[in-house]
């Protein structure tokens, strides 16, 4: 049995993992821990826990990294996980941390994306990032299970990797090409208020942001470029719209002639994906939406061609608060520790 604890607790991710480990087979969790509510019941926060998990909540300073917990979640702010995974890692446990620390393998990548979110760009432990990998199973399954701390995907970076991969690994496609159109629901932008999210500037509004300068933009293009074996840069153009969850990416691309035939490409995500317990490849003749992956750890991807311009189109569907973060840590902490990947994980999408 996994022992687990979470810091950030009281956060979306954190309460989303919660969710989940409350139907995991072979996981206990055994602390909460969060700045905010600390000494009451995570319930008294979130009343649909109530009588599922009414576990006290704990005060960083009070937490003991040496009390036998296996994992930990950093459901945390950008440079959090950074400031207090070494004492974490010296005790014995494995990190899985949800913001942009870890998820880039040297100092020079991780300072360009903080530039983008106005962070100082001086990593504080990059001792550990020999240790740490990019944590998306479909692309780095191999280096996840042997990883000490894994840096959790950003949301949008989850659907146009996904999207966009099986094409940019086989080579059929202009990489100077590559269009990532993305929409999210307001959830992405966390539990805390903000004028730009209350509620009348979001009901019936959209707004496109960060245009071409999101930082999940930096994911994006380090890992399609591995697959590549060459430099990739992605124009990623992220926008709010009125939903609560989900991300709907359309990743456009130019094919070459010889893959310009809808048949070969949805041949080429299928295979690229089989055995994938969470991607699900739609033909032309099929059709999804966030409605088909709501609440659910599952990456639907809708591929299709345009004749007329020789575009590849794939409509990459997520659910921005499970493959886009809890379920996605979660599906990681099962392949670090042996576990059944899908484990906790088989939950049936919302409908409606």
């Amino acid at each position: 049995m996994v022992k687990v604890k979470i810091i950030g607790a009281g956060g979306f991710g954190g309460t989303g993992m919660i969710e989940l480990l409350m139907a995991h087979p072979e996981a206990k969790l055994v602390k909460l821990i969060d700045i905010e509510n600390a000494g009451k019941p995570i319930s008294a926060e979130f009343g649909h826990l109530a009588g599922l998990c009414d576990m006290v909540i704990t005060a960083p300073d009070a937490d003991d990294p040496n009390d036998g917990a296996d994992v930990v979640f950093c459901a945390t702010p950008d440079r959090v996980g950074m400031s207090i995974g070494p004492k974490y890692v010296k005790a014995g446990l494995r990190v899985i941390d949800y913001s942009g620390d870890f998820r880039f393998g040297d100092v020079e990548t991780y300072a360009g994306y903080a530039g983008r979110i106005g962070k100082d760009p001086k990593h504080l432990s990059p001792e550990l990032l020999p240790k740490s990998t990019y944590g998306l199973a479909e692309v780095n399954r191999e280096r996840i299970k042997s990883a000490t701390v894994v840096g959790n995907p950003g949301c949008f970076a989850v659907s146009c990797i996904l999207g966009f991969m099986p094409a940019v690994k086989a080579g059929v496609v202009d990489f100077g090409s590559l269009i990532a159109d993305a929409k999210t629901g307001v959830s992405g932008a966390g539990k805390k208020a903000s004028a730009t999210f209350h509620y009348p500037m979001r009901y019936d509004n959209m707004n496109a942001y960060k245009v071409a300068a999101h930082q999940h933009s930096y994911e994006v293009n380090r890992q399609l470029s591995l697959k590549a074996g060459k430099d990739i840069n992605v124009c990623l153009i992220t926008q709010v719209v009125p939903v609560c969850r989900g991300i709907m990416t359309t990743c456009y691309a130019k094919v070459d002639s010889g893959m310009a035939d809808v048949a070969k490409l949805v041949k080429l995500y299928r295979d690229t994906y089989a055995g994938e317990p969470f991607v699900r490849v739609i033909g032309p003749e099929g059709s999804t939406s966030n409605a088909a992956v709501r609440g659910s750890n599952f990456c639907n991807l809708w591929v299709n061609f345009d004749k007329a311009t020789g575009q590849m189109v794939v409509v990459s569907h997520i659910d921005n608060l499970m493959k886009g973060q809890a379920g996605n840590a979660l599906q990681n902490m099962n392949i670090m520790f042996g576990i059944k990947e899908t484990a906790g994980l088989m939950s049936v999408p919302q409908f409606p």
